[in-house]
């Protein structure tokens, strides 16, 4: 169900049906995009979110699921961004969604969005990554 419920999500965002994506968000749902700063608190300014997105990309660019999971009430979803037939560039992500039982219906209580970033920095993250590592190791208050 918490499957089925994240397909339907992305159909209507696809079909521009914000108000049947809202029906498949929870009223005090948190959604994380991590391009941004803070959550999305409930569902009107998730929806907000998506109808910001949804005007700014145009009709005809939408979401592709490339692989879902079949988790019990969280699924796990790599997607990208279709442009008429053809991958959009720097679209790829992956989204977490946790969904609970509410009044008998699926609801997205939780999701989260990870976006492939515009800017790729390959092995320079890597040596970043092992100079905090080096602080953190002499300087463990610093975590």
């Amino acid at each position: 169900a918490a499957k089925d419920t994240v397909r339907q999500f992305y159909s209507a965002i696809n079909h521009r049906q914000l108000e049947i994506a809202g029906d498949l968000i929870a009223s005090d749902c948190v959604y994380e995009d991590l391009v941004f700063s803070k959550p999305f608190v409930g569902r009107k300014a998730i929806i907000e979110l998506f109808e910001t997105f949804t005007s700014s990309v145009g009709p005809e660019v939408s979401f592709v699921i490339d692989e879902i999971s079949d988790g019990n009430l969280s699924v796990g979803v790599t997607w990208h961004l279709d442009w008429r037939g053809n991958v959009f560039p720097f679209s790829k992500g992956c989204s977490f969604y946790r969904c609970e039982d509410v009044s008998g219906d699926y609801k997205i209580v939780y999701g989260r969005d990870i976006v492939e970033p515009a800017f790729k920095i390959n092995s320079v993250a890597l040596k970043a990554i092992g100079a905090v590592t080096w602080l953190f190791e002499r300087f463990p208050g610093l975590a």
